[in-house]
């Protein structure tokens, strides 16, 4: 018997891979064997995703700093982790664009406002469209983890920690994302169908987010609290200037293949 995964040589006993340490499957898919699989990986009590979860918030530095040094096991990797993070955006997004578009409109008291005032040529807001984040909220997610690794690590590194390279940064920044698009897109479905309006849900949740990224770094680099809340004031400015920087080299480039124009 060969390992379906490897094609490494197993024995008939064995029930993991020596090689690759992938599970033996030897029965046929089921719908039996499919509802015990997600049993085990989302709903029992006991399984990865919960635990995951919940030790984010109770003890973030275990989740993360164990994956970095290696244990892979206790919690989902967190790759597969931020992948759960996006579909659950994904099917938030579905909702918001199927069932709950009047949420991403803004009131009639506020178009108006908008449109009475003055320099409407240079008045970002005019041609505002809430629509575009809704459209492009994966990718704007998926962007955004490397540039707050970089914020994160550009801070840390300057001021001697260089415990955590950038990889490790970014390991930190996906367990981070995730956790947040995983509050957001739960508690945004849940204020939806009680009829709240999606941008103010976004408002109310953005500061929190904020909150728990301190939280986080506090637990990581067990810093005290002042020297943490310097830190992260300065993350926040890094993140905003490589976003800048970022939307200017895009500007630029745009302009000069002619898709952008003055």
């Amino acid at each position: 018997m060969n390992c379906k995964n490897c094609n490494n040589t197993l024995k008939e006993s064995q029930k993991f891979c020596d090689e690759c340490g992938a599970k033996i499957i030897q029965n046929r898919l089921k719908p039996k064997v499919l509802a015990q699989q997600v049993n085990a990986q989302f709903i029992s009590i006991d399984n990865k995703f919960l635990r995951t979860f919940i030790d984010l918030f109770k003890q973030p530095e275990t989740v993360i700093i164990g994956y970095i040094d290696g244990t892979r096991k206790k919690y989902i990797d967190v790759l597969q982790y931020f992948a759960i993070s996006l579909t659950l955006a994904g099917i938030q997004v579905f909702l918001i664009t199927t069932f709950f578009k009047e949420a991403l409109e803004f009131s009639p008291e506020f178009i108006t406002t908008i449109e009475n005032m003055p320099e409407q040529d240079i008045n970002p807001m005019a041609s505002f469209n809430p629509d575009i984040f809704t459209k492009y909220q994966g990718l704007i997610y998926i962007l955004g983890v490397p540039v707050s690794a970089l914020a994160t690590w550009l801070v840390y590194y300057l001021f001697g920690n260089k415990r955590f390279n950038f990889t490790e940064h970014l390991v930190l920044n996906l367990y981070y994302s995730a956790q947040i698009i995983i509050i957001t897109a739960v508690f945004s479905i849940l204020f939806l169908v009680t009829g709240m309006n999606y941008l103010i849900v976004s408002s109310l949740l953005g500061l929190p987010t904020f909150i728990y990224l301190g939280y986080v770094l506090k637990k990581i680099f067990k810093e005290d609290f002042w020297n943490t809340i310097a830190k992260f004031l300065i993350v926040m400015a890094f993140y905003v200037v490589i976003y800048f920087i970022i939307i200017l080299i895009a500007a630029i480039v745009l302009f000069f293949s002619g898709y952008f124009k003055i």
